[in-house]
């Protein structure tokens, strides 16, 4: 089964209430926390992927918190599953970069499904940004 694992489902849903919650200036990690119920723990886990991938910014301080790096219409869900799961793929050999991982590729029947399986997900979830996720909440 191919599947988005926790830290993909958890990474989205914090973006997605960062991206509610922008208009408010840095938004405090724990309370994103407490609202998803997520662990603090696991959630400092997340946003230093995010943090490296360059979605997030932190601020210090009084006031501080966190801030999307970009604006919401330009931070796609792929690149939040990209952030904490790496490359989206249905299998190994067609992972971007990977190839050809597999002596048999040449040869596989399979490997064209594989990768346009691949393909249709990471379209799906580039199609998708931040900004759709916040406005499709608003109507939840």
């Amino acid at each position: 089964m191919m599947r988005v694992s926790t830290r993909g489902r958890y990474a989205l849903r914090a973006m997605a209430d960062l991206a509610l919650h922008s208009d408010e200036g840095p938004v405090l990690r724990r309370d994103i926390a407490m609202r998803q119920q997520i662990s603090a723990d696991y959630m400092a886990q997340l946003f230093g992927r995010l943090r490296a991938a360059g979605l997030v910014k932190a601020v210090k301080g009084p006031g501080g918190g966190y801030m999307l790096a970009r604006d919401a219409s330009a931070i796609r869900a792929g690149d939040v599953v990209r952030a904490v799961e790496g490359p989206i793929a249905a299998v190994e050999c067609v992972i971007p970069g990977n190839e050809p991982s597999c002596s048999r590729m040449d040869g596989c029947v399979a490997y064209p499904l594989w990768k346009r399986v691949s393909e249709a997900v990471t379209e799906v979830l580039d199609s998708v940004t931040l900004k759709d996720l916040r406005d499709q909440a608003g109507q939840i």
